[in-house]
C-alpha cells in the first residue's frame, strides 16, 4: 500500500496538481475572454482536452474553478500567522499574514480582471463569501492562543477573524471599483480603521 512518502504517491500528487493547475488556467482564460456565465463546462473540457467526468473529479462546481484556492489559502494563512512574532498585536499579525499572500501575486492586471469578474457575478460573490467563512476555523485557534487562550477568548477570537475577513472583502470590492488605482493594503487599513476607531464625540 502506497504511503504519502512513497515516490509513487508523490508522483501522483504532482501529476494531480499539474492537471488541476492546467484546468484552472484554461478555464480562467475562457472566463476572462467570454465571461464566467457565458462560458460552458463543455467549452472548458474541450479546451482542456479532458472529459466532464474528469473535470468534476477536481472541481465540484464551475465556481470552484475560480475560487477553489480560497480554501487552501486558509491553511497557508494560518501557517503565516503562526510565524508572526510572539507578542505582536493580533490585528497586526493578521494583517501581516494576509498581505504575505497578496505580495506573491505579481500579475496585477489579471488579478484585477478576476476580481471584477468575481464581484460582478452573483454566484461567484456568494461562493467567495462561503469559502471565506472557512477561514474562521483555520485562523481563530491561533488568534485565541495569542489572546491568552481559554473559553472566554473563543468568541472574541472568532469576532476578530470575522472582522478582518469582512474588511478584506470590502477592501477588495473598493480596490476593484477603483481599478486598482491604489494598493489593496490601503483600502484594507481604511476599512479596519473604521471598525476599530471609536466614533467621534458629538
Amino acid at each position: 500500500m502506497a504511503t504519502a512518502d512513497d515516490p509513487r504517491s508523490r508522483l501522483w500528487a504532482r501529476s494531480r496538481q499539474g492537471v488541476y493547475a492546467e484546468i484552472t488556467t484554461v478555464a480562467m482564460d475562457l472566463f476572462l475572454a467570454k465571461g464566467f456565465e457565458q462560458t460552458t463546462i463543455d467549452e472548458i473540457v474541450t479546451s482542456a482536452g479532458i472529459s466532464r467526468r474528469s473535470l468534476f473529479r477536481y472541481f465540484g462546481t464551475k465556481e470552484d474553478i475560480v475560487l477553489g484556492h480560497f480554501v487552501a489559502e486558509g491553511a497557508v494563512l494560518r501557517a503565516e500567522l503562526e510565524r508572526r512574532p510572539e507578542g505582536e498585536d493580533v490585528w497586526a499579525a493578521l494583517r501581516g499574514a494576509l498581505f504575505s499572500l497578496e505580495a506573491a501575486a505579481t500579475d496585477k492586471g489579471r488579478m484585477l480582471a478576476i476580481s471584477r469578474m468575481m464581484y460582478g457575478t452573483p454566484s461567484l460573490r456568494a461562493r467567495s463569501i462561503e469559502k471565506h467563512l472557512r477561514w474562521y476555523d483555520e485562523l481563530a485557534p491561533e488568534v485565541e492562543r495569542r489572546l491568552g487562550g481559554g473559553a472566554a477568548e473563543t468568541l472574541r477570537a472568532r469576532a476578530i477573524v470575522g472582522c478582518v475577513v469582512t474588511c478584506l472583502d470590502l477592501a477588495g470590492e473598493a480596490w476593484t471599483r477603483d481599478g486598482g488605482a491604489d494598493p489593496l493594503q490601503g483600502y484594507f487599513d481604511a476599512a479596519l480603521d473604521a471598525v476599530r476607531r471609536p466614533p467621534a464625540a458629538p
